[in-house]
């Protein structure tokens, strides 16, 4: 069979049959392959980012990874923003890239880049296969390499991919589970029972039940302060999980969860640091002469937990968020309001994408009691991940509701997402916060401090307004296929949020808001 069957045929044998893709010329023997490969499912994108997204999306719910497949240097290029996203939340991704011909890469035309190196600054394996007969062994190296959470990218050359190749069957493999390390777990309760105040930062695979559960136990037991990573990759909260507190995303807020800690463990999350820097403030937010403890790396992290709750607090139960929805608000649509509507309404099992961004203030508070959920967030910061990382939670979790709230700003960036939304029938309601503004960066013109923000002119505003023209979501929306609805109010939120939620299919709510931050950027 040609090289490309061979690779569908490899990864398909190995665990990987979704591929989200935006493929070009040098792949087309891969896009013919899918149909002597059909159990590997083709999912077209309009643009790399949304299929790179939507593969992050996709391994966050299905704990496997799918393939991306890339055009060249540029596609990869196209992809990287979302590809650093999904580094940075340790999901498991396999990027197939196609390359020119190998005796074509010496004519230098015009698509030739350096592949290579673009893929090293996101991925954690790279190969590129110079040899037919190396296909099978690549690909499977490229599946096992992922499965550690990182990103694996094959470049597969063009005439590579349409010569002869044979497949390799999957070897039964023997599942080996995270063990915790005995150091560790001795250090840590160490720390735990000095009576010192102490905080417990958990992220990585202990933001799920298990995790959480012993997270609490431990607090529990010791006094100990359970906080949670600022965007974890997938969080399991609601009614019946026990409830963690998230780190804060600005520097201060960060600082007042953590002061007076004299020891900080860290439980699948990384050391807590200010998301960037600004005049006359640190960058590192762990207090001073508080000594840091690892217990677990992202992986293992919730084992770890269980093997120090097990020994501190054997045989306990955690406690867990009560059941509790808010009132259902009235009147003019407002950040707040909105919120409370998302938790008076949100369906039981359902899996929120959360891009909300300065808009979504009020959704943690307002839905801590609503039916159990998954939260997806912004792990990496980089924007426009939300409505693409939609597409693959809805594929990887058929019959559970999929809630997308999204900020306006990174909307663009990625909006031909709802294309493919639609071309697959997906079960996503869509929520764009439409304040007319990137209002994080508003806040963000008033933090660092600049000469003139306070009174920031008409030449700064404008690089932060997203007014004139003012976006038609619902327009855009419906261009694509997907329905859509424009609400000012809490009432006819309400009202778009339950119709979207009962009927099959995508949707989309434009949800007008105003400025969290207007009055300070009111000109004369």
């Amino acid at each position: 069979m040609i090289g490309a069957r061979t690779l569908l045929t490899t990864l398909v044998g190995h665990g990987v049959d979704v591929c989200f893709a935006n493929p070009g010329t040098s792949e087309m023997h891969f896009v013919a392959a899918l149909d002597e490969v059909p159990q590997m499912r083709g999912v077209l994108t309009l643009f790399e980012g949304v299929a790179t997204g939507a593969a992050d999306g996709y391994a966050r719910m299905a704990d496997r990874p799918a393939a991306v497949l890339l055009h060249l240097g540029p596609g990869l290029g196209n992809g990287l923003a979302n590809l650093h996203n999904a580094r940075r939340a340790h999901v498991p991704m396999v990027v197939v890239v196609g390359d020119h011909a190998t005796y074509h890469k010496k004519y230098d035309a015009p698509l030739e880049s350096d592949i290579d190196a673009l893929a090293r600054t996101v991925s954690g394996w790279v190969r590129r296969t110079l040899d037919t007969a190396e296909i099978a062994i690549d690909a499977v190296d490229a599946v096992t390499a992922s499965h550690a959470g990182i990103v694996s990218t094959l470049i597969l050359p063009a005439d590579v991919s349409w010569s002869d190749a044979e497949a390799i069957d999957p070897d039964p493999q023997d599942a080996h589970p995270p063990v915790a390390d005995d150091d560790a777990v001795r250090d840590v309760v160490t720390a735990l029972t000095s009576g010192a105040p102490t905080v417990l930062l958990i992220g990585g695979d202990a933001t799920r039940v298990p995790g959480l559960s012993a997270a609490v136990r431990i607090a529990e037991a010791t006094g100990a302060k359970v906080l949670c990573e600022t965007f974890p990759t997938r969080l399991e909260r609601g009614a019946g999980v026990p409830a963690v507190e998230r780190l804060a995303y600005f520097a201060e807020a960060a600082e007042e969860q953590l002061a007076g800690a004299e020891h900080l463990i860290l439980a699948g999350a990384p050391s807590p640091v200010s998301f960037f820097a600004y005049p006359g403030r640190a960058g590192d937010l762990v207090p001073e002469n508080c000594d840091v403890h690892v217990l677990a790396k992202c992986s293992g992290a919730a084992t770890a937990l269980e093997r120090v709750a097990d020994e501190l607090a054997p045989g306990s139960v955690a406690a867990v968020a009560p059941a509790a929805r808010p009132a259902m608000p009235s009147g003019d649509l407002t950040s707040f309001s909105a919120a409370a509507v998302i938790g008076a309404l949100l369906p039981d099992n359902a899996v929120v994408v959360d891009e909300s961004n300065t808009a979504g203030v009020g959704i943690a508070a307002a839905t801590a009691g609503a039916p159990a959920h998954d939260v997806l967030t912004l792990t990496g910061g980089a924007i426009g991940y939300g409505m693409p990382a939609a597409i693959g939670a809805a594929m990887a979790s058929p019959g559970r509701p999929v809630l997308s709230l999204q900020a306006d700003g990174s909307a663009m960036y990625t909006v031909s997402a709802l294309w493919t939304q639609a071309r697959e029938n997906l079960d996503v309601t869509t929520v764009i916060f439409n304040n007319g503004a990137y209002d994080i960066l508003r806040i963000e013109l008033q933090r660092v401090g600049t000469a003139n923000a306070a009174s920031p002119g008409p030449n700064a505003l404008q690089l932060l307004d997203l007014g004139n023209p003012g976006l038609d979501f619902v327009k855009i929306a419906e261009g694509m296929g997907v329905p859509g609805r424009r609400v000012t109010t809490a009432e006819e939120f309400a009202s778009a949020l339950a119709v979207a939620f009962d009927e099959p299919g995508p949707h989309l709510i434009e949800a007008v808001v105003p400025s969290v931050v207007s009055d300070l950027f009111k000109t004369g």
